[in-house]
């Protein structure tokens, strides 16, 4: 699934990397404890969580995740956007739960990051 689809389907907004709006993606975990996103690698993935912190972006670029999805219309600061754009991460912000954004993102066609439907 496109990041551009991920964006529509959450009806999110774009903070950072819209010139990524074509990447694919096949796997979402959505998660608030660091830990457990750096105990399951997945190259790719987009990441939803409600953290929004330095951690949340540093999290992401350790583990490969593609892309950040702020849910509960939670916005971050200006350093880490500015972090995120650094790290060439899209960051995006969505008004819809977490619950309710990982069961679209499903219903989509995205798996979670062990690959299970």
């Amino acid at each position: 699934m496109k990041l551009s689809e991920i964006a529509r389907i959450l009806e999110s907004e774009f903070l950072t990397g819209e010139n990524k709006k074509d990447v694919d993606f096949h796997y979402c975990r959505g998660c608030d404890l660091m830990s457990d996103v750096l105990a399951a690698f997945a190259d790719g993935s987009v990441f939803l969580t409600g953290l929004v912190t330095i951690q949340a972006v540093r999290t992401a670029s350790i583990s490969g995740a593609g892309a950040i999805v702020f849910v509960r219309n939670k916005k971050p600061s200006a350093d880490i956007v500015a972090l995120a754009r650094e790290e060439d991460i899209p960051l995006l912000v969505t008004p819809l739960t977490m619950f309710v954004s990982c069961g679209r993102l499903y219903e989509g066609g995205l798996t979670g990051v062990n690959g299970n439907r």
